[in-house]
């Protein structure tokens, strides 16, 4: 199954394939996803249409990277904003065929930090703070209303703030629903010195302790934990794994053909973006590029199901054309067909809420 998406008629299409059973399983799992490309600066929903056939809906946010679901609510960063959706729909509401319908509710002007992943932390009131990863600054950092950003971490090597992407901090994982794991590209402490050490220098770090846990990885992203492990992604080496905290080793299940970024569970399964690597001295002599030899297989770009159980690729999401490179990707549980309000027409204007009245 495809479909074919014209972007504008000076730019590429984009074409979005489908594996065999890939619509089914996001029938019987009752979800739809959300994924992110900077690259081409757009967020892709992807869901069912009411004949079964696949939905894809877009919309544009320059440099739109992290997300992060819980409830009605979606964050997502951008170019020099984080931003939070709310779908303004009731269950059981449809709106032109759509059953969610994300409106832009909360910005906040950040600059333009490269912000990474982001959470929603629990604190001891009870209360929930935006947590990001500041990657320009190598911190940890949450958001203000007078000020770019509020820093709460920083790796125990870097000595100090400075827009310099020293380590290239860039995963953040919740446990408990505190901040708990990172993933950084290197320990260096000099501007950009990660860039010298991608092949074996990742590792991750325990932000609680502020210990280094897991070291000799490459290009490690996105730490998610899930049912009592942490799982991430060894994206220069292209596999998806888990960390044995005991042993301080790095466990792979399995091969994903491309650059991984982007990593999302549901029941026993979980979801992982894979991006054709660029062609420039970032992404070029990691160990991916004799993996994907040894296996004669050419980089993708798209969305991989895998099955928790066997570790095996179960179904696939393909995209060619205009976008080459994923960033992150959301489960959205309960939803059949999501779309989202952008910015750029008139449709921001007319779409109006009313919350519960004190009067």
């Amino acid at each position: 199954m495809n479909t074919t998406i014209a972007t504008s008629t000076s730019t590429p299409s984009l074409e979005i394939n489908a594996s065999r059973q890939f619509t089914s399983w996001l029938y019987e799992q009752n979800l739809s996803l959300t994924c992110t490309t900077y690259q081409a600066g757009k967020v892709f929903f992807i869901g069912l249409q009411p004949d079964g056939h696949l939905s894809v809906f877009e919309r544009t946010l320059d440099r739109c990277m992290g997300l992060y679901t819980t409830g009605s609510s979606l964050y997502m960063s951008s170019l020099y904003q984080l931003w939070r959706f709310e779908n303004a729909l009731e269950p059981g509401q449809i709106h032109q065929g759509y059953d969610a319908l994300y409106v832009p509710q909360v910005g906040y002007i950040t600059g333009d930090l490269d912000i990474h992943d982001l959470v929603l932390q629990r604190e001891l009131n009870n209360t929930q703070k935006l947590v990001f990863v500041n990657t320009l600054f190598s911190c940890l950092a949450t958001v203000s209303e007078t000020h770019s950003f509020i820093p709460l971490w920083q790796p125990p090597f870097i000595s100090k703030l400075a827009a310099e992407d020293r380590c290239h901090l860039n995963g953040l994982a919740l446990q408990d629903g505190k901040s708990k794991y990172v993933t950084v590209i290197s320990q260096s402490d000099v501007a950009e010195g990660w860039r010298d050490k991608r092949v074996d220098g990742g590792c991750v770090i325990d932000v609680e302790n502020n210990e280094v846990i897991l070291t000799g990885l490459s290009m490690p992203h996105s730490p998610r934990w899930y049912r009592d492990k942490l799982w991430l992604l060894n994206s220069g080496r292209g596999e998806f794994g888990y960390a044995d905290l005991e042993r301080g080793v790095f466990e792979p299940v399995t091969f994903c053909p491309g650059y991984q970024r982007g990593l999302a569970f549901h029941g026993d399964f979980t979801v992982v973006g894979i991006s054709r690597p660029r062609h420039n001295k970032t992404f070029s002599g990691l160990p991916l590029d004799e993996q994907l030899q040894a296996k004669n297989a050419e980089p993708r770009c798209g969305l991989l199901v895998i099955d928790l159980r066997s570790g095996d690729v179960v179904h696939s999401l393909r995209l060619e054309g205009v976008v080459e490179e994923l960033y992150d990707v959301a489960v959205l549980p309960g939803i059949r067909r999501p779309m989202a309000i952008g910015f750029r027409t008139d449709e921001i204007r007319r779409v109006i809420t009313i919350g519960a009245s004190e009067i």
